[in-house]
């Protein structure tokens, strides 16, 4: 079974290799982004949503939510900078 780093890094790349730049673009990635969480979440018994991020949270809902903000950090540089067609 795949690790959840390993699935989110080819879910980006995909994601990066599929999307042709701009703002449509941007919200698909993300949109990926928000299922990746969700996933995760829920993989983690947890609700995304549900949980307050501060440090007293569990662990794996702060794991969950430092890969939302990485995969959407990469949808920010890879399609908003990206030529649109």
């Amino acid at each position: 079974m795949p690790t959840f780093k390993a699935l989110l890094s080819v879910i980006i790349v995909a994601a990066i290799l599929l999307v042709q730049g701009g703002p449509l673009a941007y919200g698909e990635c993300q949109t990926g982004c928000n299922n990746l969480t969700v996933a995760c979440y829920s993989r983690a018994g947890l609700v995304f949503g549900t949980v307050v991020a501060e440090p007293a949270a569990p662990a794996a809902a702060l794991v969950c939510n430092k890969a939302l903000s990485t995969c959407s950090s990469v949808c920010a540089k890879e399609t908003l900078s990206a030529p649109t067609q």
